[in-house]
């Protein structure tokens, strides 16, 4: 196949930035020596190095005598792990396990993927970032600042990466980070960084052909700005057409340099996350998780909730409380998943109410964005609509629509009160409640309170992870709407097809693969799998992807999907490690 077979591409000699190729027979070759080798992670493998190794590569009296496996050493690092006291504690020290030695990171991550998703990505990477400064210790991937637009290029070639050695770039501008906002330059890496374990750990995309890239816009934020150990650029966020400037020139670079990797946005802020997406998304591979993987997520346990209640989509009557990129993003996959079902494109938006901190969205609203005006209710609709504060809010609302579903991205915790829970559920047999807000304290409601408001009718879906809850003799198993179930077979899709774009059909290819590996049949069963068995559902949406992508006519490379999707998977082993001979 393409850029994804691990060991079959390097042949050329090592690039500038590279200590090592891969050869033909899987095998990296080097020139480095000694301690030069143990100083990389993806060369070093401490005290798994074999006898031959160790002499041909001068590391003889470097590392402990004794020889293990790479079983032998997970359980060491497994147990030194599980003695840090905190989860920020078990993040960094992960953080330095993946510094030092890269495969037995992921061999680690991969083992414990459920236990240790959280610690390497959200909640915990926000901890971490908020300690990005202090805790810095070592660089990783690309910085760019917006006060050298002209480096690009030369930032990116520094890496010593050719044009055929990149599948996939996630970026970040960390103006919305998870639940703590503007994080500046430590946010962007850290997110980038943590966005692409999970790709790796839960579809096995290749860490050495990934690229996590922080862009240095500057911050708002003040604490930031006066802490004199701050890594970034220490101005306000620069906005407006520099910013689209700076965006379009990474843009065109990295297309250029990396033709074949999808670009991945991540934690932008609204005002420009959607313009973003919109703008390339006709012309290059790429995509944005807070709008697209979210919305898709939602999907796929929406699927699952419709098989169970068996009301057809197009029949659905949805609520969605917190209109921002991440809530709109899932209004609009709703919208084009009832279009499928039978509605066109208007009758589909008139379905979906979206509520946020004003109110019920109408379109004599002067602050709308623009992602939101489409939402907007005629405000002659609702002129006799009980208002609090200026606007309609959630109850009224609900009492007044009386919907089958009902979404929350607001963040509010407790905002789905029993008062509003037990309204909806009176005018509905099975009512959809999916509080996909994060962490715990911003959730909505808890699931166990939803299900003794509606007698156990409700269809539940999470954005935290909730254990089994027994309600009336009923085990309920409560699926977590987690982005990884579908994001990184996503990618390892676009990556194997070599698809010239991620489609509204591959994204709907993905919900529905997602929502096709649960069995809803059973009373109490989750909508959604659960992150236990990622690379399965991983390598399921991988496939789903490519023949989609292949369908539509955007798959470059694509002739027996199972067999590539399973070959383009990386696995954490330790490879041969030959010296390159001059």
């Amino acid at each position: 196949m393409g850029p994804t077979m691990s060991g079959d591409k390097n042949e050329r000699p090592a690039m500038p930035g590279r200590i090592f190729e891969k050869t033909p027979e899987g095998a990296y070759a080097t020139s480095a020596r000694g301690l030069e080798v143990l100083r990389d992670p993806l060369l070093n493998k401490g005290t798994a190095f074999t006898r031959e190794e160790r002499a041909e590569l001068g590391l003889d009296g470097l590392v402990p005598s004794a020889i293990e496996t790479l079983d032998e050493q997970v359980r060491r690092v497994y147990a030194q792990y599980r003695a840090q006291s905190t989860d920020l504690l078990k993040n960094v020290y992960l953080t330095a396990l993946q510094d030092r030695d890269e495969v037995l990171y992921y061999r680690l991550l991969s083992e414990h993927l459920r236990e240790m998703l959280p610690i390497v990505y959200d909640p915990t990477v926000a901890q971490a970032i908020e300690n990005y400064s202090l805790e810095y210790r070592r660089p990783r991937g690309v910085y760019l600042s917006i006060a050298d637009v002209d480096g690009i290029g030369r930032a990116f070639e520094n890496l010593g990466m050719g044009p055929d050695d990149v599948d996939l770039i996630v970026a970040s501008d960390a103006e919305e980070i998870l639940g703590i906002g503007d994080w500046g330059v430590g946010g962007g890496a850290g997110i980038a960084v943590g966005k692409l374990a999970v790709y790796t750990g839960a579809a096995g995309i290749d860490p050495t052909r990934v690229i996590p890239v922080a862009l240095d816009v500057g911050t708002d934020n003040e604490k930031l700005l006066q802490d004199p150990a701050y890594v970034g650029n220490r101005h306000a966020r620069v906005r407006g057409q520099r910013y689209d400037d700076f965006i379009d020139a990474y843009v065109t670079v990295a297309t250029r340099m990396f033709p074949n990797a999808m670009l991945h946005w991540e934690d932008f802020g609204p005002s420009n996350a959607r313009r973003i997406l919109e703008r390339y998304t006709d012309r290059i591979p790429t995509f944005n998780d807070d709008m697209q993987g979210t919305g898709a997520i939602v999907l796929a346990a929406m699927l699952g909730a419709v098989r169970v209640s068996g009301t057809p989509l197009r029949d659905q009557r949805i609520i969605v409380f917190g209109a921002g990129t991440a809530g709109i993003g899932i209004a609009d996959q709703m919208r084009d998943a009832m279009v499928r079902d039978g509605l066109d494109r208007d009758t589909a938006i008139r379905r979906i109410w979206a509520v946020d901190k004003q109110g019920l969205l109408t379109d004599d609203m002067t602050d709308l964005r623009d992602f939101q005006v489409p939402y907007a209710r005629p405000a002659s609709e609702v002129a006799d609509w009980r208002r609090d504060d200026g606007g309609i809010r959630l109850g009224e609302v609900v009492g007044r629509v009386k919907p089958t579903m009902l979404l929350g991205t607001s963040t509010a915790h407790g905002a789905f009160t029993e008062k509003i829970v037990r309204a909806m559920a009176a005018g509905v047999d099975r009512p959809i409640i999916f509080p996909i807000s994060n962490p715990t304290e911003r959730i909505e409601a808890m699931p166990g309170d939803l299900l003794r408001w509606t007698d156990g009718r409700a269809l539940i879906a999470t954005g935290i992870p909730i254990d089994p809850i027994t309600y009336d003799r009923v085990t309920y198993s409560i699926g977590q709407a987690n982005n990884a179930l579908l994001y990184p077979g996503l990618g390892l899709g676009v990556i194997v097809s070599r698809a010239r774009r991620v489609s509204d059909g591959m994204l709907h290819s993905a919900a529905e693969a997602v929502g096709g590996m649960v069995d809803v049949s059973a009373p109490g069963a989750s909508l959604l799998p659960q992150v236990d068995n990622l690379r399965e559902v991983s390598a399921t949406v991988a496939v789903a992807v490519a023949e989609q992508a292949a369908r539509e006519g955007l798959a470059r490379d694509l002739k027996d999907p199972v067999q590539q999707v399973q070959d383009a998977m990386w696995q954490p082993a330790y490879r041969p490690i030959k010296a390159r001979r001059a």
